[in-house]
């Protein structure tokens, strides 16, 4: 049972049931987005790129297989054990906390699919641009892979029951104190669970805010997976494209 949501995803992230849940996520369209996003980078063969809370690898294992090298970091030891069975000599995954600079030089740092504001405290994201700020080679380009707050909280839906392998998951979404929530509750190998994801509704406005007190300039944005142009009221998502 998870209580404190200070720290929530290092206990949900680290559980089999996590990866349960989303394990029918889209990969077609995470690699359409990696294709559209390195070539519109002029990214070539051999470049480094830092995968910032990676996860199990997806992204990471797709941009080696064209050719990139890629790191790929998490806060999650057993996603990294996991990922750890795909390394190369181009390809390594590490443990590490993204608030913290990797200390190492990129052309490009990737932060994918809402893999931003789960901090309890606000420094933490300050903390994490100026990380990935210090990380950038000296034309290196920063990517963040948001939800856009405003399609994601016009559309959200209340109540939903989704059963995966066997485990009916409940669950529910809500607002509040300009967070969105999502509390996941279940029954798997004889035991009630219930977690409760929590992620900062980051306008574009407030990413403006926090990329000038980093000292980063925005230069691009886009709506979805194709980067077609950013709506505040159609899009999908919120990538943002900084250096």
């Amino acid at each position: 049972m998870l209580k404190d949501l200070s720290m929530w995803y290092t206990s949900w992230f680290d559980t089999p049931y996590y990866h349960t849940l989303y394990k029918d996520r889209n990969h077609v369209e995470a690699k359409l987005f990696m294709d559209n996003l390195t070539q519109y980078l002029n990214l070539s063969p051999g470049e480094k790129i830092l995968d910032l809370a990676c996860g199990k690898g997806r992204h990471s294992i797709y941009l080696n297989s064209l050719g990139f090298n890629v790191t790929g970091v998490d806060l999650s030891e057993n996603s990294i054990a996991y990922a750890s069975q795909f390394e190369n000599d181009s390809l390594q995954f590490k443990v590490h906390d993204m608030c913290k600079p990797f200390n190492d030089s990129f052309t490009a740092v990737f932060n994918l699919f809402t893999s931003f504001g789960y901090f309890d405290k606000d420094d933490d994201n300050l903390k994490t641009i100026k990380a990935i700020k210090t990380d950038l080679s000296e034309y290196g380009v920063g990517v963040i892979d948001f939800m856009n707050v405003n399609y994601v909280i016009d559309n959200l839906v209340a109540e939903e029951t989704k059963t995966v392998d066997g485990i009916t998951f409940d669950i529910k979404r809500y607002t509040k104190d300009n967070y969105i929530y999502k509390n996941i509750s279940f029954e798997a190998d004889g035991e009630q669970f219930n977690f409760t994801e929590r992620v900062r509704a980051f306008s574009l406005a407030d990413f403006m805010d926090l990329f000038e007190k980093a000292g980063v300039y925005l230069f691009d944005t886009f709506g979805n997976y194709s980067l077609g142009k950013f709506d505040i009221t159609t899009s999908p998502r919120l990538i943002l494209l900084f250096k």
